[in-house]
């Protein structure tokens, strides 16, 4: 099969197209015909060896977590799927998920049968960041219907997706964005926008409920002065959680990283079966032009998802 693969740390430029064999699959495995693989910031933080996980990668090495494609072969311990499902989902995160390639081999309880109202490219796009928003705001949050939410970058893979998802639970949700995506992120059902290369959010908002932040840096400070007593700060991005927990030690303030789940998968396809989620793919490349991919991503500059195929 063709894979991309990563000769060493450092630049996009180390990815190349090569030819390797097939994956073998476990007992509790299915092999996956990869039609549609995503990429994430993870997947850059990765490359360039900054992910505390990445340590213990050797080189060469298959990147990549998110694909859907379907099933053509099924390990003798799996019993929810059978050959020909298609299926997506988050593959073996953090340790290398291999979803650069032709074909992996993926634990069943990673996958969900991919919504009918998905294109291989959309079901491709989400898995890592739905899981992402939803975990954050669910598990971590603990979000409540009628509560207020702030969205932190909410134009971006994961933070659409958390705009999204906070609606669907039921909150009154303000997103931010630069200018030229608010139409965009409106489109999305936020409740407020606020531009925030114009206007400071800790100026113009207070007594939120919950923030979202998946923008990391001097951003975690800002959400902080917005929460009332009480309130959560659930962050996905490199920040000093501890710094902001002393000039705010009434809140609830957290980095999280995302695990795996076929179940949340499960629950999230009820989501998208009523019409209450959408997957915005702003591009699909060819796996030749993985490199260009990252360096998207690196520029912090996309709407929505970038996706590949073969």
């Amino acid at each position: 099969m063709k894979a991309v693969v990563l000769s060493d740390w450092g630049d996009a430029s180390n990815f190349s197209v090569q030819d390797v064999p097939n994956p073998a699959i476990r007992p509790n495995e299915v092999l996956v015909r990869v039609r549609a693989f995503g990429v994430n910031p993870a997947d850059f933080k990765t490359r360039s060896g900054t992910a505390p996980y990445a340590k213990a990668y050797t080189h060469p090495i298959i990147l990549g977590w998110d694909m859907a494609g379907d099933i053509v072969a099924v390990g003798s311990e799996v019993t929810d799927f059978q050959q020909g499902d298609a299926v997506y989902g988050m593959v073996n995160f953090p340790e290398p998920g291999q979803a650069y390639a032709e074909y992996v081999a993926a634990p069943a309880d990673n996958l969900a049968l991919r919504p009918a109202k998905l294109t291989y490219e959309q079901a491709a796009a989400a898995p890592l960041a739905v899981l992402t928003a939803w975990q954050a705001l669910t598990e971590h949050g603990h979000l409540e219907a009628g509560q207020t939410v702030l969205v932190q970058a909410a134009s971006g893979g994961v933070g659409h997706l958390g705009v999204q998802l906070a609606k669907a639970l039921g909150a009154k949700v303000i997103g931010t964005a630069s200018g030229k995506n608010e139409a965009f992120v409106k489109s999305l059902g936020v409740d407020e926008f606020i531009d925030y290369t114009t206007t400071k959010v800790e100026e113009v908002l207070n007594d939120i409920d919950l923030v979202f932040d998946t923008a990391g840096a001097d951003t975690i400070f800002q959400s902080a002065e917005v929460l009332k007593p009480g309130g959560r700060l659930i962050s996905i991005a490199y920040g000093a959680m501890d710094k902001v927990l002393d000039k705010r030690p009434d809140i609830t303030a957290e980095r999280i990283l995302v695990h795996t789940s076929g179940d949340d998968l499960r629950t999230i396809n009820k989501l998208i079966d009523a019409g209450k989620l959408h997957i915005e793919v702003s591009q699909v490349l060819p796996a030749d032009q993985m490199a260009e991919a990252h360096r998207q991503l690196e520029s912090r500059r996309t709407t929505g998802k970038i996706v590949l195929h073969f």
